[in-house]
């Protein structure tokens, strides 16, 4: 293994400056650092994790918190978490992955024991109990997600309200005036998640100031779960011809059951989603579509938390704006209802 001493050694310099290059503690002539990064990658030194975090009192390890949990769609929670372990690695941070469902516990374990620099949060609720601890640690952090208040915090989420409203007004369009919203499981919402909350907030919201009616049904998702809401859309709403579908697990089965039912997608009912791009295209009907910007999000979470750990940054909520993309489930209302 290569040592600091060799990297001084073979760029001629002394072992302190090598040091100083490495944690930017010290400026150094340009010169300099540029024979010192070229001894380095020439030698394939690797500094020793240990030592430089004494050095720099830094571990340069992220912490990202995303439990793992079977009622949400877990693909999307480990795109989001993939591309934050991609754009860390580029700004020279590894990624410390904590799936359990621990709350605060677990904020105060990363706080508590110096293991990470800072922590980037999933899965927020509208009142996130962890949210107290991370206003109150001195280790920045970022949600990925939107809770009710967000004094004191940095986010990057998808406008969800926004992204309810848009669905809404491509039904109305349309002609659609009864519109079923086939939710996540009910776990989803008796725990206020932020982002299932919000979509229905904008929808409802915008559906009013369009005159449409909107029934809102959880469903876990699956063929028999999905049977049984279905049925009682339909039952209490016979004149649904618009379906706005934030459930992942719920895409296919409504589809089978619909084509069962001898209704036609988008001839007698149309369908719109909130999902990733690569369930609204590999349906059995391309469905219409707002993308969730998965890799977006973890990309600029890290980025702000890059930004904040340099002292760049100050708390901010970024909302990324909804895209919805216009495929083969969303037609014209029957009969012009």
């Amino acid at each position: 293994m290569v040592t600091l001493a060799e990297v001084a050694q073979h760029a001629g310099v002394s072992a302190s400056t090598v040091s100083y290059v490495l944690s930017g503690k010290r400026s150094i002539s340009t010169g300099t650092r540029q024979r010192v990064e070229r001894s380095i990658q020439e030698l394939g030194y690797h500094p020793n994790a240990g030592a430089r975090a004494l050095a720099s009192s830094r571990s340069n390890i992220i912490a990202l918190m995303v439990p793992l949990r079977t009622d949400m769609y877990v693909p999307v929670m480990m795109e989001i978490a993939i591309a934050v372990a991609t754009t860390a690695r580029a700004h020279g941070y590894d990624v410390l992955l904590l799936t359990g469902e621990e709350g605060p516990d677990a904020v105060r374990r990363i706080t508590g024991s110096g293991l990470a620099d800072a922590m980037i949060v999933m899965d927020i609720e509208l009142d996130d109990e962890r949210l107290p601890l991370l206003r109150s640690t001195d280790r920045p952090s970022v949600l990925i997600g939107l809770p009710a208040d967000t004094t004191g915090l940095t986010c990057v989420d998808l406008d969800f309200a926004a992204t309810g409203a848009l669905c809404v007004e491509h039904l109305a369009a349309l002609g659609h005036r009864d519109v079923a919203v086939i939710g996540e499981a009910p776990a989803v919402y008796e725990r206020h998640t932020g982002f299932a909350e919000r979509t229905l907030e904008g929808l409802r919201a915008r559906s009013r100031e369009l005159g449409l009616r909107v029934l809102h049904r959880p469903c876990e998702g699956g063929y028999d779960a999905m049977a049984l809401t279905l049925a009682r859309i339909f039952d209490e709403r016979p004149g649904t011809t618009g379906f706005v579908v934030q459930n992942e697990n719920a895409v296919e089965p409504l589809l089978a059951l619909l084509r069962q039912q001898g209704r036609a997608v988008p001839e007698d009912v149309s369908v719109i989603a909130v999902c990733p791009d690569q369930v609204a295209t590999q349906a059995s009907v391309r469905l219409t579509a707002v993308t969730i910007p998965a890799q977006e999000m973890g990309r600029r979470a890290v980025e702000h938390l890059v930004a904040k750990l340099d002292g760049r940054a100050e708390d901010e909520v970024v909302l990324l704006a909804p895209e919805l993309t216009v495929r083969a489930s969303t037609g014209p209302a029957p009969g012009g209802a």
